[in-house]
């Protein structure tokens, strides 16, 4: 039998236990009995060993990142005091915490594969949402009617982001199932929150009223969130694409973008786009649109500018997002075909580009009078 691996345990000590090939155990030389568990995924757990009725007993104390030394060791000498009332509640403690679980085995799966962008939206959810809610919670104490009130309630101010909440806590608890922690995911039945079908755009007047607000923008900071407005229209990328944008992805004609959300892509640039870009001012930033109080970071996302110039353009219900929308309808009523316009949204498939064709009522009326002059004039003869 191989000898015991054992240390001394300090907080610092324990913290630079490293995952090996295999998994092992080191134990406390002060302690006897107290032990840390350390797992290839990178997991590490409080173990005892105990003796029970002349058999040796293993018996999880939880995650290491649930308590520090000095209390495991506490933790030690009260389970060996108490042993029966102890040993009951043993097997319940070896299910882990939810941000354990998210912080160790979920992220080595699947968050540390996800592209720049996946990350830190995770984060956002996480960060906001999820741990607050079910941090402190062991996987299995996660129940459905708690799930269900968390959704509901994010739902009333943000159903958009409830929803892809709701798909990462999804995908974190069907990874529990199949590591063994959890039998059912307690999002089950829990349907997603429609989405309203995307039928706004700006007409050509408004456009108009639009650039015209815009153009009378003078302080420094407005006229930056002004360009970047322009950007979003002229161009049809994302808010966190222009905002985000790096001197490194601007080429000639061209912008290289390296970390869209389908991946990186390129996305041609007009002649309009050109100028806007070509006036900014190139200093030591490495982003286009730098942050005013810290050039190393990019302005934030937060176009305050947005709501000021809608209200006064008389377009209060568009969205900053709909300026998209507003490019791929205008270059499908100019005649563009929709996989170009696909290519030039970054969009994975045609289907999706489809959902922002829209056509003015102008246009349609246009075109029902020239088929109508057309067949007009088949029915007369004139044609013959």
């Amino acid at each position: 039998m191989a000898a015991r691996e054992r240390m001394k345990f300090t907080d610092a000590a324990v913290a630079r236990l490293r995952p090996r090939e295999r998994e092992y155990t080191v134990w406390d030389s002060r302690v006897p009995g107290l032990g840390v568990r350390v797992r290839p995924s990178g997991g590490q757990s409080w173990i005892l060993l105990l003796d029970a009725g002349g058999r040796s007993k293993r018996i999880s104390l939880g995650p290491v990142s649930t308590k520090t030394v000095d209390e495991a060791r506490r933790e030690c000498h009260a389970r060996r005091a108490r042993p029966e009332p102890e040993e009951s509640a043993g097997p319940a403690s070896a299910v882990p915490l939810f941000r354990d679980f998210v912080a160790g085995p979920w992220k080595e799966a699947h968050f540390d594969r996800y592209k720049p962008s996946g990350q830190r939206t995770a984060s956002k959810y996480l960060k906001q949402q999820l741990l607050p809610a079910f941090g402190s919670k062991p996987l299995d104490r996660v129940a459905p009617a708690q799930v269900r009130r968390w959704f509901d309630q994010y739902s009333r101010t943000a159903p958009g982001g409830a929803n892809r909440a709701l798909d990462i806590f999804r995908q974190i608890m069907n990874f529990a199932i199949a590591r063994g922690h959890v039998k059912s995911n307690p999002t089950r039945g829990l349907e997603r929150n429609r989405r309203p079908a995307l039928t706004r755009f700006l007409s050509r007047e408004e456009i108009a009223r639009l650039h015209e607000v815009l153009d009378k923008q003078t302080r420094k900071s407005d006229r930056q969130q002004a360009d970047i407005i322009r950007l979003l229209l002229l161009t049809g990328c994302r808010r966190s694409e222009i905002v985000n944008l790096h001197w490194s992805e601007v080429e000639n004609d061209m912008l290289a973008l390296a970390d869209s959300k389908t991946g990186p892509r390129k996305v041609p640039l007009n002649s309009k786009a050109r100028c806007i870009l070509e006036r900014q001012p190139r200093g030591d930033s490495p982003f286009v649109f730098p942050s005013p109080s810290d050039p190393a970071r990019p302005r934030s996302a937060n176009l305050g500018l947005w709501y000021r110039v809608r209200k006064i353009a008389s377009i209060e219900d568009v969205r900053l997002h709909d300026l998209r929308h507003t490019m791929a309808s205008h270059a499908v009523m100019n005649g563009v075909p929709v996989p170009v316009v696909s290519r030039l949204l970054g969009h994975s498939n045609v289907r999706m580009t489809l959902r922002y064709a829209h056509l003015a009522d102008r246009d349609i009326e246009a075109a029902a009078e020239r088929i109508g002059d057309a067949m007009a004039k088949v029915m007369s003869g004139a044609d013959t």
